[in-house]
């Protein structure tokens, strides 16, 4: 996810190369991610089964869905391919319609519950993430192909577009009422609380897509009002938790001195960042709002480091565990 926004970010932002790289790299991690998960599932079927219906983990396999619809998006921006961008965006909607009921229905009738305090996170929000992923591609696909099928895929954007702002309402409920009512301490300030504004990026990028499209489908033209509102409605609530999140995270790590070491759920704060600027670029191209034009490149760069730091992290990471002596491991 935060490779493939990134690249995306790169391509906008003017440079084409490092987007060409990015998006190899990105095709890469998404081979050996689906590998070893394939692995995870023959080796440790009953963890993986706990894992998926689990309060905290649940909501992470959404990351699968999210992640086929921006390599999708890559494959037919960057490489001109709208044959694998189907293929990818069918696996999306396949992965979305198994995880969504799985988890959501899992979670409903299990019998053992955690309290909201230790079951919401902001790694909820994956769900709305996942379900604007399938519209955003389903816009740009549909820019693609004829009539009636690209009529269709417009208005299954459009209905993927609205099911994940209504997602998002719900979700963001829960999570706001516990940052507000419930003790919060360092630790709970985990790397997917910038989910918070990444999930109103990818909404603001899907309906951004749904304006460029209203010359196509009749019924988009009528709601092109409401499009635009809502489109600005998102991008706006985004940009409001960008200050939020930085303040939490100076009351993270300098006041509360909450260690800066590596976690793989930074990713979690890679990908809103790109997103961002994937979703400002866009929206300024399609409603003309020329004096945020500079703000797009600002966060690609922003990202782009983000990225990084991250990457490298990982692989300093990596390096010193395969190095260890077996005293060590």
């Amino acid at each position: 996810m935060a490779t493939g926004i990134v690249s995306l970010a790169a391509w906008q932002a003017g440079r084409p190369h490092m987007a060409e790289i990015l998006f190899v790299l990105n095709v890469f991690i998404y081979a050996l991610l689906w590998g070893l998960n394939i692995v995870r599932v023959f080796r440790f079927p009953r963890r993986f089964g706990a894992d998926l219906i689990d309060h905290r983990r649940g909501p992470g396999f959404f990351t699968f869905v999210a992640a086929t619809s921006i390599l999708g998006t890559q494959f037919v921006i960057l490489a001109d391919n709208g044959s694998a961008g189907f293929v990818l965006w069918f696996v999306a909607v396949g992965l979305w319609i198994c995880l969504i009921y799985t988890i959501l229905t899992a979670l409903t009738v299990k019998e053992s519950k955690p309290t909201l305090e230790q079951g919401i996170s902001g790694a909820w929000l994956l769900a709305v993430v996942a379900t604007q992923s399938i519209a955003v591609l389903a816009a740009i696909l549909a820019a693609r192909v004829a009539q009636p099928i690209r009529i269709e895929l417009n208005f299954l954007a459009l209905s993927m577009w609205l099911w994940g702002g209504m997602l998002y309402i719900w979700m963001m409920s829960l999570i706001f009422y516990r940052y507000t009512f419930f003790r919060f301490s360092p630790g709970d300030l985990s790397p997917p609380y910038w989910i918070n504004m990444g999930a109103m990026a990818i909404s603001t990028l899907a309906g951004a897509r749904l304006i460029a499209n209203t010359g196509d489908a009749p019924f988009l033209a009528t709601l092109l009002p409401f499009l635009k509102g809502f489109t600005v409605f998102y991008w706006a609530t985004g940009t409001w938790w960008i200050p939020m999140l930085l303040i939490l995270g100076v009351w993270r790590h300098v006041y509360k001195r909450f260690p800066f070491v590596y976690d793989p759920l930074y990713w979690g704060a890679v990908f809103p960042l790109g997103m961002y600027a994937v979703s400002t670029t866009s929206m300024v191209d399609e409603l003309g709002f020329v004096f945020l034009k500079e703000l797009p490149l600002i966060f690609f760069w922003v990202a782009f480091a983000a990225w990084l730091i991250t990457f490298a992290a990982l692989i300093i990471g990596l390096l010193r565990r395969f190095t260890r002596g077996p005293a060590n491991a």
